[in-house]
C-alpha cells in the first residue's frame, strides 16, 4: 500500500482510528486557517463581473452551500466537483469530508455574498441549483478544492461541461502531489470514496510504523553492551566486552555508554 503523504499544506496527520465510529478529521484547524491564509493570498483572482452575486447563507457541506436565490433560500451543488461527505444519511462521516467543509466554511468566512456562475443548466434531479462559485476576490472554490486535495472532479452531465477540462488539469496536479484525497491508495474511486480502502492503508501505515520502531529499539538494545552487575558485596560495577569476567557477569542492567553506567551509580570493573 502507498504509504500515507500528509499534505495539504501542511502537514496533516494520520487519522488516530480505523474504525467508523472514530473521528476522521485528518487536519488540524490551525493547517486548514493556514492553508486558507495560502489560499487567499495566492490564489488566482476570476474576473466575477459578468456572474451573478447572491446573498450567501451557510455552508452545508464541502460542496454545497445555501443562498437567497429570488427571494428563497435555496441550496446550490458545486458543479463538476464532489467532496466527501459529513453526515450522509448511508454513507456517514467519510476521511477529509470534515476538512472539506471547513475549508469551504473559512474560504467564505467574512463573505456575505458569493458569486455564481451558471453553466447551460441551473438544476439537478434534486431540483437543487448547479453552479460554479467564486468569493468576491475571485477566488473559485471548486479550483481550490480540487488544488488541495479535498474534492474529486465527478458527476460530469452534458450539457454542464464548461469546465471540466480546467478541473481535470487541477486534479492531476493534485493526484502527482498525493495530497489529500489522494494521499491514500484506492481511497477515490469512480464511484466516490472507499472508507474501507483508507482504514485499510492507515492501518497497514501505522503497523508498519510499529513495526519500523520496533526493529529501531531493538538494534539500540543491541548496540548496548556494557554490563551492570551488584556483586555479593553489594557493590555496582559495569563490565566492558573484552573484560576478564565480561563473559560470566550476568547483566542486572544493560548501557549503552560507560558514563550512562556511571550516572546509574555503577563503577568500571577493575580487569
Amino acid at each position: 500500500m502507498k504509504k500515507i503523504i500528509f499534505a495539504l499544506f501542511i502537514s496533516t496527520l494520520v487519522l488516530s482510528a480505523c474504525t467508523e465510529e472514530t473521528s476522521t478529521s485528518t487536519i488540524e484547524n490551525e493547517n486548514i486557517e493556514g492553508l486558507i491564509s495560502a489560499t487567499i493570498e495566492n490564489a488566482e483572482k476570476h474576473d466575477v463581473s459578468k456572474f451573478e452575486e447572491y446573498e450567501l447563507e451557510s455552508v452545508i457541506d464541502g460542496d454545497t452551500i445555501r443562498i437567497k436565490y429570488n427571494g428563497s433560500s435555496e441550496k446550490v451543488r458545486f458543479l463538476l466537483v464532489d467532496t466527501p461527505e459529513t453526515n450522509h444519511e448511508t454513507l456517514g462521516e467519510q476521511p477529509y469530508g470534515p476538512e472539506a467543509k471547513e475549508f469551504t466554511k473559512q474560504l467564505l468566512a467574512g463573505q456575505d455574498t458569493v458569486y455564481l456562475e451558471f453553466d447551460v443548466s441551473y438544476r439537478d434531479k434534486y431540483k437543487r441549483l448547479l453552479a460554479y462559485i467564486y468569493t468576491k476576490e475571485g477566488i473559485s472554490v471548486q479550483e481550490q478544492l480540487l488544488k488541495n486535495g479535498l474534492a474529486r472532479v465527478a458527476y460530469i452531465y452534458d450539457p454542464n461541461t464548461k469546465h471540466v477540462d480546467w478541473f481535470k488539469s487541477i486534479q492531476k496536479t493534485a493526484q502527482q502531489s498525493a495530497i489529500g484525497i489522494w494521499s491514500v491508495e484506492d481511497y477515490v474511486t469512480n464511484r466516490g470514496y472507499d472508507k474501507d480502502a483508507y482504514y485499510a492503508a492507515t492501518k497497514d501505515n501505522k503497523d508498519e510504523a510499529e513495526t519500523d520502531n520496533g526493529d529501531s529499539a531493538k538494534a539500540n538494545n543491541e548496540s548496548c553492551v556494557i554490563k551492570g552487575n551488584i556483586n555479593s558485596k553489594g557493590n555496582k560495577i559495569y563490565h566492558m566486552p573484552g573484560q576478564r569476567d565480561y563473559d560470566n557477569t550476568v547483566a542486572e542492567e544493560m548501557f549503552c555508554t560507560e558514563k550512562e553506567a556511571k550516572n546509574a551509580g555503577f563503577l568500571p570493573a577493575k580487569q
